[in-house]
């Protein structure tokens, strides 16, 4: 019997599904519309469809990338949470930080948004320790159950507690949730020294109350799921590892970038497989844009995150997302000038040529009006009324004074630069020059606007990998299972043997939940976050393998001076006036897995026909006319599917695929590589004005 695995993204538009069979490696790939009101309708709807592909195929594993915990976030859908701190310290969330969001240059201009948790359901319990986890003042174990009572009579059910300097000892916090536990049952509980164990009262206050307020919809929604499947399976965490979903309803924090950090994976891989391991990956959705970057096979991670307005310091894949996908809305300002994004159609009703009853126009109905994707989606699944996004562009035209076509490309163009932009922040403002770099574009919508993209940031290239629509739910298959700890322990002079203590007590923490997901030969990576003295922010750098001892040290101070010269510009390497600090030390827990092999395609043989276009249609690129009038272009248009190794395709051109469309304009080719991805450059110069 065929043995199978299974990986499903949920979207904001579609939910794709990879299977990969484990004996042969093939790897067949489908799409589903999402469904927004009960995403696990669309999940099973996307696992019977492929399944349906496969007959008798038996699945030993899903893996299922989610934005529900995201949306909940972005959406600000918190209701009913309460926060417990210590006694004292009932302002942490009003006082935050001062640091105003790039932007606004002056904090006169700024208003704080509102917090988490409002005032008035802030309860304080007595008790301190200092720094170092001794106690200074016991626990109040009255006040605690106060409390407790104070929250239960309420009705409110989800509940953070951060107490001061339990990063260095959890004792009071783990009294105080036996407190709650006893007194108030049915309430949903997140400590700070489970969530996030490193200081910074802040940042560790936020990210508990995160991971309280999603807690109780993702049980519920994973409980669904277990319910409907029938069987066990993984969810995909924001650190580049998948967990049980039976143990990522204990911290669900974890999946708040799921879906995107799956899809920086799987490009990994991609660009890996073609001899690229360090790329930029930008996947485009029908929300939104999500870019990373890949340095040398790995893409970059970072403790300093967020969703929405809330910081997040939990480990995750460095995404930036920006509100530019498929069903970004187009619309007018005040002012009258052009805006994209960030709102969105979405799913329901979606772009206006999706028939359902949009009716902004959006960035698909702009390349629908172009001419620039096919009058159906997903091989005819879904069509699309090319004449309601016409009657919608010239609609939004007038209100411009543009012609309809200056419209449409006006969209696009402030579509690419919102996504250029993001590939900036992640590259230039991190010390990188993006011209270094090819990009891996997929998504849906991710291959419409590379060509531009090309032009506006100098890459050298784009590799846009088969069924591109499907990168996301592809990486959740490449992925291990990976777990995340972290100690602080601040010191000018690291002793090695508390280094030692430190970490073999986070690698027994991750042996044992590693052995709960049946792994017995776990691999652990170790790493140290360190500042210059007097700094305020550390720098993160990974830690040899073997014992810490005067060697192991040294090449880790020696890290973080490469590291924050490659960041900042400048270190302190052999300045004695600049002391470095130790800050925390982390360690991550590695169940390996078995990776898909990405196989080569056979090139075109000398008895098969040459490449030859399927068919043409009037396709706008840069100049003034609408498709069809006035003689518009008449555009080849080619099957993906028809493209073999050192294939060639020379624009203006459309390259036409199942969940996918690429536009090839003038003066650019796309040619095929050997693992089936098209490889799109921009010509000489000579050749692109001839």
């Amino acid at each position: 019997m065929r043995s199978v695995r299974i990986g499903v993204d949920t979207g904001g538009t579609f939910t794709d599904v990879v299977m990969v069979d484990e004996q042969t490696g093939e790897i067949t790939t489908t799409k589903t519309p999402s469904t927004p009101a009960d995403p696990a309708e669309g999940f099973m709807a996307g696992i019977r469809k492929v399944l349906g592909r496969a007959e008798g195929a038996a699945v030993s594993a899903v893996v299922h990338g989610t934005t529900v915990a995201t949306n909940q976030l972005l959406e600000d859908r918190i209701a009913d949470l309460g926060f417990v701190t210590t006694e004292g310290f009932e302002s942490v969330l009003e006082i935050a930080r001062q640091s105003v969001p790039d932007g606004y240059g002056n904090s006169y201009f700024w208003v704080k948004p509102p917090r988490i948790v409002p005032a008035h359901r802030v309860r304080t319990v007595g008790g301190r320790l200092d720094h170092t986890g001794a106690e200074v003042r016991p626990f109040d174990t009255e006040g605690a159950v106060a409390a407790a009572r104070w929250f239960r009579e309420r009705g409110i059910t989800a509940i953070g507690v951060c107490f001061l300097h339990s990063y260095a000892d959890p004792v009071h916090e783990l009294r105080m949730r036996e407190v709650l536990e006893r007194e108030h049952p049915e309430a949903v509980v997140s400590i700070s020294s489970d969530v996030l164990r490193e200081y910074r009262e802040y940042e560790r206050s936020v990210t508990t109350l995160v991971d309280a307020a999603v807690k109780p919809t993702m049980r519920r929604y994973l409980a669904r799921l277990s319910e409907r499947l029938g069987m066990p399976f993984s969810v995909m965490k924001s650190n580049g590892g998948v967990l049980s979903a039976a143990e990522v309803v204990h911290q669900p924090i974890t999946t708040v970038l799921s879906g995107p950090a799956a899809g920086a994976l799987g490009a990994a891989l991609v660009a890996s497989s073609a001899g690229h391991p360090s790329v930029i990956t930008l996947d485009g959705g029908g929300t939104s844009t999500d870019v990373a970057v890949v340095l040398d096979g790995e893409p970059s991670l970072t403790t300093e995150g967020g969703v929405g307005r809330y910081p997040c310091r939990i480990p995750m894949i460095d995404i930036v997302t920006v509100g530019a996908g498929g069903g970004s809305v187009a619309r007018t300002s005040p002012e009258g000038a052009l805006k994209v994004g960030p709102a969105s159609a979405g799913a329901d009703p979606g772009p206006v040529c999706y028939g359902r009853g949009g009716t902004e126009v959006t960035v698909t109905d702009a390349h629908v009006f172009l001419g620039r994707v096919p009058a159906h989606l997903l091989g005819g699944e879904v069509p699309l009324d090319a004449g309601a996004a016409r009657r919608a562009v010239e609609t939004l035209a007038a209100k411009l004074g543009l012609t309809p076509e200056r419209t449409a490309t006006g969209v696009l163009e402030i579509s690419a630069f919102n996504q250029a932009n993001a590939i900036r922040r992640l590259t230039v403002e991190r010390g990188l020059d993006v011209r270094d770099f090819p990009m891996v574009a997929f998504g849906g919508s991710g291959p419409l606007l590379v060509c531009r993209l090309i032009d506006i940031l100098g890459l050298p290239s784009v590799i846009v990998p088969p069924d591109p629509g499907n990168v996301s739910a592809f990486g959740l298959l490449t992925v291990d299972v990976k777990n995340d700890y972290v100690r602080t322990f601040v010191t000018r002079d690291l002793p090695l043997e508390a280094a030692a203590e430190i970490f073999g007590e986070l690698e027994g923490r991750a042996a044992e939940a590693l052995a709960r997901e049946g792994f017995t030969e776990p691999v652990f990576a170790r790493s140290a976050d360190l500042r210059y003295y007097g700094q305020a922010y550390e720098v993160r750098v990974p830690g040899p393998a073997g014992p810490p001892d005067e060697a192991w040290r040294a090449e880790v101070l020696d890290r973080f001076h490469e590291a924050h010269r490659a960041l900042y510009g400048y270190g302190y390497r052999d300045d004695p006036r600049h002391g470095v600090e130790w800050v925390n030390l982390r360690v991550s827990g590695i169940g390996p897995i078995a990776r898909p092999v990405i196989a080569e395609r056979p090139p075109r043989g000398p008895h098969d026909p040459p490449l030859a276009p399927a068919g043409t249609r009037p396709v706008h690129f840069d100049d003034d006319r609408a498709p069809g009038e006035d003689g518009g272009r008449d555009t080849p248009i080619f099957r993906r599917a028809d493209l073999r190794p050192g294939d060639v395709v020379r624009g203006p051109a459309v390259v036409e695929e199942y969940g996918s469309t690429l536009p090839v304009h003038p003066g650019f080719t796309a040619a095929a590589d050997r693992r089936g991805n098209l490889v799109v450059r921009r010509e000489p110069s000579e050749r692109a004005g001839a």
